[in-house]
């Protein structure tokens, strides 16, 4: 339907019959703007005869356009009838991430037949990428998207999210076994670490006291560990009660390994705080389950004590290979950073600097007590609060008695904590033969990835927390989802890094740059972020502000009012698309989603 106004027969002369066929003209007339006229044209034998029916030059362009319509069967609706927008609904974020969901088959992972629960379940993790909120009010936005349009999900209730949740975790396992099969083969990495997310209430078994990674003190945690493929790509997690300790989590990511994932072949990766040496013990009596880690600072200061660790080392390189009897049967790959030895040298400057004002003010304070001393247990207390504060107490040597306090800087153990900075052990089980030293440390560094799902699930992006569900299936549904989520931002991300401030280089250069080195950005990467342009000269976004350029690409459902043939008046309703704008254009391009239907 064409909306213009139907009154421009009006300006034709009154002696000009309108006789069909007629068309429209544009005659050029040399130095002076082209003739429009409107023409009949007719057919006498083989010549083609023609007629001027009228001079439409003074006619605005619209006017002629519309006319032009006209005479080519285009049905006119007069400008009292025109088109209404009743409701215009954002629809290119849902495009793209939609697309992106069916594109990389995780609608099948999650079930291989559609259904009511797997539709409710893709679109709460659609949803989280675009607006991370409870269950409750997840209902509710939706509907402002084309969101439950598309899954016909806009009827649902909180309750049947609920159900949806519960239909989720009776699948989970089976689930990441999908992504398993997907993403990891024998001999591949595995990397997992542990976080935590404080949690508001006390009605959750889970939500218990113990190192709050988030920095909210006083509040219960839940504890989960999540576990990536090489290249940081989300396969598993796993929810444990908030006082779990991260060692403790190994053994049941071993087992999952072997037994659901069915890999005899595969190589672990995690942290020092996780494979501690008792794991490291126990993963041993896995002899094809292989291992990479790294030495605690205590054991890096034993070998130092032993002369197996001598600067001599780095003459060349900064890494070597040495061996240990203290480590029977591993590799230890002995690394040296200089520029993160004077980082630790100026930090650890700083921080006896602050113990040593906090330990003078404590003697004068102790000083000044004449009247009624201090006494010892009340001047331990005090200087343990400075020395624990700053964690500076083995530098330290403190004389207490009461109303005497008096302290000394241990300089021998400073400088023997000096000469190891800048210096790390890397540890594993894989010979040379499958892994090479440098490769072995960029494994080991590759943990990054599983930091960068820890806080985009913490970010805005996907806001695991504030945890707000009361029952333990309820929260373990809500954090395998959370994850789900992560899986799918992780393509899109792949996906259209030229259009983002990521590094699209970054994963080829690790394979290639020092693995000791710090880490430097590409040149494309410094000079998006210099010019904050992308590619094409399109603005360089984070993933959340071209979510945000994509949700101007809307669906309008429209009315219009026509008369038929008996004059009755009829109502047609049909949809319309926001035409895509080159950037909208360019991002489902690189999401493998163009062209789409109304482009």
């Amino acid at each position: 339907m064409f909306p213009c106004k139907c009154d421009f027969l009006l300006d034709l002369p009154s002696q000009t019959r309108i006789m069909a066929p007629m068309y429209i003209e544009t005659v050029p007339n040399r130095n002076s703007p082209p003739a429009v006229l409107l023409r009949e044209g007719w057919r006498e034998g083989r010549r083609t005869r023609k007629r001027t029916l009228a001079n439409l030059s003074h006619w605005p362009q619209h006017k002629i356009e519309a006319l032009r319509l006209l005479l080519k069967g285009h049905t006119m609706v007069p400008v009292e009838q025109k088109e209404r927008i009743e409701r215009s609904l954002p629809h290119g974020h849902v495009e793209a991430i939609l697309g992106t969901i069916r594109k990389i088959g995780l609608d099948r992972v999650i079930a291989s037949k559609r259904s009511r629960p797997r539709d409710l379940v893709v679109a709460m993790i659609a949803e989280r990428l675009i607006h991370p909120c409870s269950k409750l009010a997840t209902t509710r936005l939706w509907s402002a998207t084309t969101l439950a349009e598309e899954l016909g999900v806009a009827d649902a209730e909180v309750d049947e999210l609920y159900d949806a949740l519960d239909w989720l975790l009776a699948r989970q396992g089976r689930i990441e076994n999908k992504l398993a099969r997907r993403h990891l083969g024998a001999g591949g990495q595995v990397l997992y670490d542990v976080s935590s997310s404080y949690y508001y209430g006390r009605t959750c078994p889970l939500a218990q006291r113990g190192h709050d990674r988030d920095g909210r003190k006083g509040l219960p945690i839940i504890v989960y560990g999540v576990m990536t493929d090489a290249g940081g790509r989300p396969l598993s997690v796993d929810v444990y009660a908030g006082n779990t300790g991260d060692p403790s989590t190994v053994p049941g990511q071993v087992d999952k390994l072997r037994e659901r994932f069915g890999l005899e072949r595969v190589v672990l990766v995690g942290d020092r705080g996780m494979l501690t040496q008792t794991q490291i013990e126990r993963l041993k009596s896995h002899p094809r389950l292989g291992w990479i880690s790294a030495l605690r600072s205590g054991a890096i200061r034993k070998l130092a004590e032993a002369d197996a660790i001598q600067m001599s080392l780095f003459d060349e390189q900064n890494l070597a290979e040495i061996s240990s009897p203290d480590f029977p049967g591993e590799r230890l790959i002995v690394c040296f950073n200089p520029l993160l030895a004077d980082e630790r040298r100026r930090k650890r400057e700083e921080l006896l600097e602050a113990t040593q004002k906090q330990l003078e003010k404590l003697v004068r304070t102790v000083g000044r007590r004449t009247r009624t001393p201090l006494s010892a247990s009340e001047i331990g207390l005090k200087a343990g609060k400075v020395v624990g504060r700053f964690k500076m107490a083995k530098h330290f040597e403190l004389r207490i008695a009461d109303g005497v306090f008096a302290w000394r800087r241990k300089d021998e153990s400073v400088a023997a904590e000096a000469a190891l900075d800048g210096i790390y052990i890397i540890r594993t089980s894989e010979p040379r033969e499958r892994l090479s030293a440098a490769d072995t440390v960029r494994s080991y560094k590759d943990l990054s990835h599983v930091e960068r799902a820890f806080r985009t699930l913490k970010g805005a992006d996907i806001l695991i927390r504030p945890i707000r569900h009361r029952t333990e299936d309820h929260v373990r549904a809500h954090i395998f989802l959370c994850l789900l989520a992560y899986y799918v931002e992780w393509h899109m991300r792949q996906a259209l890094a030229p259009l983002l401030f990521d590094d699209e280089t970054l994963a080829a250069d690790r394979r290639r740059r020092d693995p000791v080195a710090p880490a430097q950005p590409s040149a494309p990467a410094r000079r998006k972020k210099a010019t904050r342009e992308s590619e094409r000269g399109f603005a360089t976004h984070s993933f959340e502000t071209l979510l945000a350029a994509l949700a101007t690409r809307c669906r309008r459902h429209c009315r219009t009012s026509v008369s038929s043939e008996k004059g009755e008046d009829l109502s047609v309703a049909y949809e319309r698309l926001t035409e895509l704008d080159p950037l909208q254009k360019r991002a489902l391009q690189l999401l493998g989603l163009f062209p789409v239907n109304g482009n």
